[in-house]
């Protein structure tokens, strides 16, 4: 019921999930330990910030931990038997209980509740959609008091929580009193008209309402009208008490909702006396102190849930917070070391001041900027930028003063290098002033942090965990971020000493040894990670022995192996990688140049040299796997290199006509190939030079995104005169584009059609003949041997095929034996099968026969074009081998051609359904929509469908639909187009859609192929198998179903790439109706959860556009950050990091989002920096994103818009103004008001929230 209330928007949204929710154990960096409060957070799976406070309050609840904690498995079962049928396992305590132990024992910064809510029976949708915290409380309760029936446990939610409220209605008249007694798990209280708590309880259980005037109460004992008084107590006070606020209310004036935002109080603890109907106990018994809050942050259309909560049992390390000033007792176990006078001037002693200055001797390198300002009061960039560069070269070229640390992400100081604040002080100008006992001791920290007077409270926000101070709850009474939910304890509960500072109390055995376990593995694989972190392999690529060939360089010995392998730390510096060379090559002579290169399809390429020897690897973006060419800097073996991306060769498949003599012999060996490599800024005329051609040869281009003529015809376009000019990275060319050299006496063979710019080829399928073969019904062998007769028939691409079937009746001369007869043509397979009979409605080339192929002549009758041809068999009967034929209407639906197959095979009765015949020849999915037609599902030529007797198969089975990611540039893209096309002429435009680049090019195609059916319990190896099975994709080879990817598509557009070959279905949240696209690759593909599939183009220098799309798979496990992100693209295209300017290309507002190499968030409320994770807030770099790249290096233009930007946005402005205009000056009217600007947002369908639960009684 509150599905789409407390769905999120707007900054107050939960923090997505980055990898589904879940932990996929091996092969990703283990996670971060605890911090310094060393308690553990729980991960956001999309929308489960809700889940997450409420079990964090449970947790923190030590008598419902406790209880839970007592139920072993001989009462709950064992998680490992959960998929016996006859077992009964409690699975949601049970998975509760293995959360809470890892939130109290694994040191890992969070904890995953996937397992959780798998046990809940959610999906991925039920994951990313958010609820209200106090329904998931009163479900969440019932659920588990469900899951423990009959066990010693099914009370104990009753026992803590469960209370009364009694009801009275006093008659003024006779005295008469009418009770009605109430159960509560948690109390809803008003917060409208209000002001505190403690005013809406008296409100509640001490005012009364009187039935008087037109109002009056009909007493049962006197039957009659009467004035009285209604009223209510509690009767019975849980142990816990649970006050729910209700903020959120609905205007009826205005038809809408909205928060209650006004100040409301609530006492941190509170005496309940008043309110109780027995008053005569003591006042232990009535009174509560607060030890958890729930908060809402946001409006009531979206928002964030997070949790304050009192430490009960001293389980964390509470400190005071940073921007509190520390207590007293803390004061005075410091040193007053006054802190020398810095010289503002010199940035080299103001950083490392910083840096000393923290306490872990370490600052983030996205903070450091932040830092500077709060200390000097000014900016990097305007006190020390013009003079000394950005930051970022400042820290890498005084790499003896500082150094990265953590991958990268941190800035910290040498070891040997004193800093201004470290450093020991003269006489002359410091004095220590008390605490002479410490001065021995750098820096002491103090073992203990005095503890708040009242208890330690702690702030827990999903992953994160804080240390708040108890007069912060009062910053929680007003506002868009207010509290939402109470949880009191009763001051009377006590905790035992042995339970202070132990989260291992009452934890039973066997989830000790698990936690242990689960340490000690993290553990391992944090070491693990420390060693390998810092080791990279590098490939070298010596001088002596390449040389450089058509722009590129290549091996001079192909049996020798000319790459040497080396591990080095990539914390070392250029210089010390050269001296390991150097020590290497013994017979090293001169200069050493160490160039970043790349192996293309062209050969080898150089990019940038590392010149600076001080600098360390990591700092210039060498990664493991990275290439290096050692040579001198000028030649390789006296020739020039040229080195840089503008460079970069390009390896063409050059075509010429066969030069063989006669028409007949050319047409038999077609055109020549050769493959040439060409530098990327070398000229159109410049290759041709280099081809050896004349002035008038044509240079022609292949077709590209079209048919084509067909029918043994390909297209190719003229460069034009203007091209010439233009090099081959300004003509878009790429590897393995196809370029046709015609010389002018070619231009008059009749192979060749020249019609304006357009050259039309004609290939060796095209020799203008079809062979027909007369195959007369079947009677005695010899007869049929002795009248099968052939003829050859001439034909063309545009010629119908009824006319080829006439001619061949006529060379046959079987004009008289066939009056009256229907026959039709059929293609033969190689084994000798018949095809279905071809559509003499359709020409050659339309009805896809290749001509100088066989045909036969056989008695029956052709399909016309809205016709479908279908086998069809029944399965009773496998072993007979009969085969039955229909002609049927596409328009037909399942249920109509079953009745026709039952008649034609002579069955009857209700009791069969139609399944379809895999390309294995067994029998696969049944079809499941009886009332779609045949055209809708599909269906096309020879297909064949067997009869099966039955019901259709029961549920548990995904209906997913299917489409092709057609890439008509490509080779790959080509031939699966090719399997589509002519069995998809009636796809309507809702059928097919375009990938677009950011400069408005069609990256590819997205088709309908199809539907697949498969169980949940299917794996992904399994689901891209069956796909293979789909008719339009049958011909499709792959080695292996790794060389597919495939998309999940939300909203008709790519969403994201299905990860994990071995996962199930179920894992992957697919659910029934989805849509999945496939994508055939040229190399085999397992990405990681956490590596991006990003769409990269690079702008093109003193353009307004950008060259073609290239996918980057970017690993983003052990660096999220735009540093990371920044270093990979530089490896890829050989360059500098500090020389890209990257942005990504937001397609539905036509801009484009600067991704700055420096770039920090900072929380406009408190004013903490965090380091910034690309796969959050704001970029939320998902699979198929277009990123942008420009080369500072040679493109002085920082903006990334493209002239195809600006015509859709003035497009889209002129239509809204178009839309405003038409509005009547009502609508303009009703749309008033600070919060109604803009489009309203569409919201989702509201969905209760619901847990199952199995049976145990």
């Amino acid at each position: 019921m509150f599905g789409s209330l407390f769905e999120e928007d707007g900054e107050e949204r939960c923090s997505p999930a980055t990898s589904g929710g879940r932990v996929v154990k091996g092969g990703e960096e283990p996670p971060p330990p605890r911090g310094r409060v060393n308690l553990s957070g729980i991960k956001n799976q999309g929308g489960t910030c809700y889940l997450n406070s409420l079990l964090q309050t449970l947790l923190f609840t030590p008598e419902f931990r406790e209880e839970l904690f007592s139920l072993g498995p001989e009462e709950l079962g064992y998680l490992e038997d959960k998929d016996k049928p006859e077992a009964k396992v409690r699975v949601i305590p049970l998975e509760l209980q293995r959360l809470f132990a890892r939130l109290l024992l694994v040191d890992q910064q969070t904890a995953s509740t996937a397992d959780l809510t798998d046990s809940f029976g959610w999906n991925s949708s039920e994951e990313s959609r958010q609820h209200d915290v106090q329904e998931l409380n009163r479900i969440l309760f019932s659920a588990l008091e469900h899951s423990l029936v009959d066990t010693s446990g099914s009370t104990f939610i009753h026992r803590l929580y469960h209370g009364t409220t009694v009801n009275s209605i006093i008659c003024k008249e006779c005295g008469n009193i009418s009770q009605r007694q109430e159960d509560f798990l948690d109390l809803t209280v008003c917060v409208r008209g209000v002001c505190g708590l403690e005013g809406a309880l008296w409100d509640m259980f001490v005012e009364e309402e009187l039935f008087e005037g037109s109002n009056l109460y009909r007493c049962g004992q006197c039957d009659q009208l009467v004035t009285a008084a209604k009223s209510a107590k509690l009767r019975k006070l849980p142990p816990f008490l649970t006050v729910s606020l209700l903020r959120f209310n609905f205007d009826f004036a205005k038809c809408e909702r909205f928060k209650e935002t006004g100040h409301y109080t609530f006492p941190l603890t509170i005496n309940l006396r008043p309110f109780c109907e027995q008053a005569d106990c003591e006042d232990s018994e009535y009174c509560y102190e607060l030890f958890s809050v729930i908060i809402h942050k946001g409006g009531c259309y979206g928002g964030h849930y997070h949790v304050y909560i009192k430490d009960i049992d001293h389980l964390g390390r509470w400190e005071p917070p940073e921007e509190d000033p520390k207590p007293k007792i803390q004061r005075k176990m410091e040193v007053r070391v006054r802190e020398p006078d810095l010289e503002k001037d010199d940035p080299l002693s103001v950083l490392s001041s910083i840096v000393a200055q923290e306490a872990s001797r370490s600052v983030l390198l996205d903070q450091l900027g932040q830092r500077l300002m709060d200390k000097i009061g000014s900016s990097w960039s305007k006190k020390y930028r013009k003079q000394y560069g950005p930051i970022g070269k400042f820290i890498q070229n005084h790499s003896d003063v500082f150094m990265l640390v953590n991958n990268g992400t941190q800035v910290a100081l040498r070891a040997q290098t004193p800093s201004p604040v470290t450093q020991a002080p003269s006489p002359a100008n410091h004095t220590p002033c008390l605490d002479h006992t410490n001065l021995d001791k750098p820096h002491p920290e103090p073992e203990m942090v005095s503890e708040p007077e009242f208890g330690c409270w702690f702030d827990l926000n999903d992953s994160t965990v804080t240390c708040i101070r108890e007069s912060d709850i009062k910053k929680m009474f007003q506002g868009r971020e207010s509290a939402y939910m109470l949880f009191y304890r009763k001051t009377k509960l006590t905790r035992p000493t042995e339970a202070q500072n132990n989260p291992g109390y009452k934890v039973p055995p066997h989830l000790l040894q698990m936690a242990k376990e689960e340490n000690r593995q993290l553990q391992q694989r944090r070491e693990d990670l420390e060693a390998s972190s810092n080791s990279v392999v590098l490939h070298l690529h010596l001088a002596p022995r390449y040389r450089l060939e058509n722009g590129a360089l290549h091996s001079i010995s192909i049996e020798q192996d000319d790459v040497v392998t080396l591990n080095f730390d990539r914390r070392k510096t250029v210089g010390d990688l050269r001296m390991t060379i150097y020590q290497m090559q013994d017979l090293w002579e001169g200069d050493m140049a160490l160039t970043v290169a790349r192996s293309l399809p062209a050969g080898l390429h150089l990019y940038n040299t590392l010149t600076n020897d001080d600098v360390s690897l990591y700092s210039v973006g060498i990664l493991t796997g990275s290439h290096l060419f050692v040579w001198n800097g000028r030649e390789v073996c006296g020739a020039t290199v040229r080195t840089g991306a503008e460079w970069e060769p390009v390896l063409l498949t050059v075509m010429r006509p066969s030069l063989s003599g006669g028409e007949e012999e050319w047409a038999g060996e077609g055109l020549l190939k050769e493959w040439r490599g060409f530098a990327g800024r070398v000229t159109l005329r410049e290759v041709k030079e280099a081809l050896g051609e004349t002035e008038e040869s044509l240079l022609c281009q292949e077709k590209r995104g079209g048919e084509g003529e067909g029918g043994g015809h390909s297209g190719w376009m003229v460069f034009p005169p203007e091209d010439m000019q233009r090099t081959l990275k300004e003509l878009a060319l790429k590897d393995g584009d196809a370029v046709l050299v015609l010389e002018p006496h070619t231009c008059h063979n009749s192979a060749f059609s020249v019609s304006g710019d357009m050259v039309t080829v004609a290939t060796p399928s095209d020799c203008r003949w079809l062979q027909v073969e007369f195959r007369p019904e079947r009677g005695r062998e010899g007869e049929e041997e002795e009248e099968r007769r052939k003829a050859k028939v001439p034909a063309s691409g545009n010629m119908l095929l009824y006319e080829v079937k006439q001619r061949a009746i006529e060379e046959l001369e079987l004009q008289e034996q066939l009056t009256g007869v229907a026959c039709c043509l059929r293609q033969v397979d190689a084994a000798g099968k018949l095809l279905p009979p071809v559509c003499e409605e359709l020409n050659v080339r339309d009805a896809g026969v290749r001509l100088m192929t066989s045909l036969s002549l056989c008695p029956g009758t052709a399909p016309k074009s809205t016709q479908l041809f279908l086998y069809f068999t029944v399965a009773t009967v496998p072993s007979s081998g009969w085969e039955g034929e229909i002609i049927i209407e596409q328009s037909c639906t399942v249920k109509q051609c079953l009745k026709a197959m039952l008649e034609l095979a002579g069955l009857e009765g209700d009791g069969w359904h139609l399944r379809r015949m895999d390309w294995c020849e067994e029998v696969g999915d049944a079809l499941m929509d009886q009332d779609a037609s045949l055209s809708e599902l599909k269906f096309s030529h020879g297909e064949t469908l067997v009869i099966t007797e039955g019901q259709l198969p029961p549920k548990g089975f995904l209906k997913l639909i299917v489409w092709l990611y057609v890439e008509p540039m490509t080779d790959s893209g080509v031939s699966m187009e090719t399997e589509v096309n002519g069995k998809d002429e009636g796809s309507t435009e809702g059928q097919r859609m375009e990938v677009i680049a950011a400069d408005g090019r069609a990256m590819a195609e997205l088709r309908i192929v199809g539907q697949v059916e498969i169980s949940e319990d299917a794996t992904l190896e399994d689901l891209k198998s069956q796909v293979q099975t789909l008719p339009p994709l049958q011909c499709v080879c792959v080695p292996t179903p790794a060389f597919l990817r495939l998309w999940q598509l939300e909203g008709r557009r790519l969403f994201r790439i299905l990860r994990g070959q071995q996962l199930t279905l179920r894992k992957l949240k697919l659910s029934s109706g989805m849509e999945v696209c496939v994508q055939q690759l040229l190399r085999e593909e397992d990405l990681g959860p956490k590596e991006v599939m990003l769409h990269v183009q690079i702008g093109v220098p003193g353009q307004r556009g950008y060259y073609p799309p290239e996918e980057l798979v970017w690993d983003a496990s052990r660096d999220p950050s735009p540093r990371s992100l920044h270093c990979a693209l530089a490896a890829t295209y050989g360059l500098s990091p500090d020389s890209l300017l990257v942005a990504k290309h937001l397609p539905l507002k036509q801009t484009w989002e600067a991704i700055s190499n420096w770039s920090q968030q900072v929380s406009k409320r408190k004013k903490k920096k965090k380091a910034e994770s690309l796969l959050g807030a704001p970029f939320h770099l998902k699979d198929g994103d277009i990123i942008g790249v420009k080369n500072l290096l040679i493109d002085n233009n920082r903006d990334f818009s493209t002239q195809q930007d600006e015509q859709r946005l003035r497009g889209e402005e002129q239509c809204r103004k178009g839309g405003q205009s038409a509005r009547g000056e009502a609508e303009v009217e009703r749309v008033k008001g600070p919060e109604k600007n803009g489009p309203a947002k569409a919201r989702k369908p509201e969905v209760a929230l619901s847990i199952n639960v199995g049976v145990f009684r």
